[in-house]
């Protein structure tokens, strides 16, 4: 499915990748190799977790990203030396808690909603 927006909520152990379009919407989970937290309750980055997220955004103009802790910003930060692609169509970043992917679709609407109403005016870039 070619799509021109995506929502990713992701936390350490799990991404929920939604794209989708006006009538359409593609759900796919990406899950970790890691699944368990140290000691000291920091998860590091696990590099195939962020290859199979990139991978699933492949062809997707606009995406935002949204979860609850870093995983998001470290993903972020890996696209920008490793998937190049993802890395141009990363909107935002957008902290959130636990919302079912209805809820994400509906919130990233809203959000590409008023995006690409600025977007359309150059003032506002």
């Amino acid at each position: 499915m070619t799509t021109f927006h995506a929502v990713v909520w992701m936390d350490h152990s799990q991404a929920h990748v939604l794209m989708f379009d006006r009538e359409h919407v593609d759900a796919q989970r990406v899950k970790a190799r890691q699944q368990h937290t140290p000691k000291h309750g920091h998860v590091g980055a696990d590099k195939d977790f962020f290859k199979a997220i990139a991978a699933s955004l492949e062809g997707v103009s606009e995406v935002l990203l949204t979860g609850p802790a870093n995983a998001k910003i470290e993903f972020r930060d890996w696209c920008k030396h490793n998937a190049h692609a993802v890395d141009k169509a990363v909107v935002d970043v957008v902290n959130s808690d636990h919302p079912t992917d209805a809820q994400l679709v509906a919130m990233a609407r809203q959000y590409f909603l008023k995006y690409d109403q600025q977007a359309g005016d150059p003032t506002q870039r």
